[in-house]
């Protein structure tokens, strides 16, 4: 889709008047008096999140131990309904998803269980722009079948260092590799990878596969087992705003049920078996049989609320704002800010249908002291190294106008050469 767009702030308001989204911005608690452009990082806090979390801190106080099987949401079976509803979002069956664990530690789970080298096959292929925690846990999955990483892990190269050609990743599906996990978008250039031709391409070729989807869920709709994705991996702080460390979620597709969890524990039994304390594991013959320990309840109740806001919004209206005010953003990039002496550059693919929630931009001297120029003037991005500030204008409660804002901003920062106060340091959390 191609958008016409004016630089003018009048043009940014009129947007927002448009916009079919911003009744959803009133659902969150905004930072005062700042723009917050991180929310492909950590989103913002729905206003009802506090509820959920007092309800639990209730039922802990009124009800002690019987919380798991009294009140109105039951501690005992709030993976699996927050699980259901997550299924809408990523287009699965609700049995397919269950709320648990880390993202690493789900990395581990999926690995261990679908990463079976034999033969030939004992190699898993990836891509070295992944987050590195998804490097370090293929690593150490490998390592703990008692092989070498520096031989079977295959990492793609990307011939710029923003992007992965996925008809390479193609032709690196050889007959060598067991097992493909790759990341649904690239943390970095926000890239948004082609998983339905992906998998196509690697189910041919007799390969699983899967992704980590922490930057796309609760952003772009996906269609899981109408792709017929093996297993994904996904956080739910990010576009999903269930809060910091919020639990995260797995999907595993029905067909692959009957597979044993080599990361196995007590959480993973079959619910009405779980208290019978046989010594021998009968895992749940649905995705809750991949759980290990029982659920930190405090941080998962936050993120229902927040899967509440997204189903109501809808997906897909959601992925048309991201894809607009993205745009817009890009627009005003190219437009403010690219010739000298500003000197920036869009590290994420123009295209809105390749590309996820934020925009990568990049300054080859300067991006870590204008980052914080940002944050001494009330703007709330990211900085990746080694030269990238992330802004993502999350479709829930951003506003065109505050995306205007951040471009002049940025403008003047090289104006009057305001970066020049601050130190070229990266902060311990950038």
């Amino acid at each position: 889709m191609s958008y016409k767009f004016e630089s003018n702030k009048d043009f940014s308001e009129q947007l927002d008047h448009e916009d079919i989204l911003s009744e959803f911005r009133n659902k969150f608690y905004l930072p005062e008096n700042t723009i917050y452009m991180d929310g492909n990082s950590l989103g913002l806090q729905p206003k009802e999140a506090e509820k959920s979390v007092n309800r639990v801190i209730k039922e802990w106080k009124e009800y002690a131990i019987k919380g798991w099987m009294s009140g109105d949401k039951p501690w005992f079976y709030l993976p699996e309904e927050i699980g259901k509803k997550c299924a809408r979002i990523v287009g699965a069956d609700e049995n397919e998803v269950i709320l648990t664990g880390s993202t690493t530690v789900n990395i581990h789970s999926m690995i261990s269980t679908f990463y079976t080298p034999q033969g030939r096959r004992t190699k898993i292929l990836a891509d070295e722009l992944n987050f590195p925690s998804d490097i370090y846990a293929l690593k150490g999955q490998i390592l703990m079948k008692g092989l070498d990483p520096e031989k079977e892990l295959i990492l793609i190269k990307s011939e710029n260092g923003r992007y992965l050609d996925e008809h390479k990743i193609v032709e690196s599906m050889t007959n060598e590799v067991a097992l493909i996990f790759l990341p649904s978008v690239l943390f970095r250039s926000g890239q948004l990878l082609d998983m339905k031709y992906l998998i196509q391409e690697a189910h041919k070729k007799g390969i699983l596969i899967g992704f980590d989807c922490c930057h796309s869920a609760g952003v772009i709709p996906h269609q899981f087992d109408e792709w017929n994705l093996d297993f994904a991996v996904f956080c739910s702080y990010k576009y999903m705003n269930g809060g910091p460390g919020s639990t995260a979620f797995l999907y595993i597709n029905k067909t692959h049920f009957d597979k044993k969890p080599l990361l196995s524990g007590w959480y993973g039994c079959e619910k009405t078996k779980q208290f019978d304390m046989n010594i021998e594991f009968e895992h749940a013959q649905n995705a809750g049989g991949w759980q290990i320990s029982t659920q930190g309840l405090l941080s998962a109740a936050p993120v229902e609320t927040a899967l509440d806001i997204i189903l109501d919004a809808g997906m897909d209206k959601i992925r048309e704002k991201s894809k607009k005010i993205t745009s817009y953003l890009a627009y005003l990039i190219d437009f403010y800010l690219s010739k000298p002496p500003y000197h920036f550059k869009i590290g994420t693919p123009l295209d809105p249908e390749k590309r996820s929630g934020h925009i990568a931009i990049e300054h080859e001297t300067e991006a870590v002291r204008i980052g914080k120029a940002l944050l001494d003037n009330k703007i709330i991005p990211d900085f990746r190294p080694p030269n990238i500030i992330r802004i993502a204008p999350a479709p829930l409660y951003n506003t065109y106008l505050e995306t205007w804002k951040v471009v002049q901003t940025l403008k003047k920062i090289i104006d009057t050469k305001e970066y020049e106060n601050y130190s070229k340091e990266r902060g311990t959390v950038s």
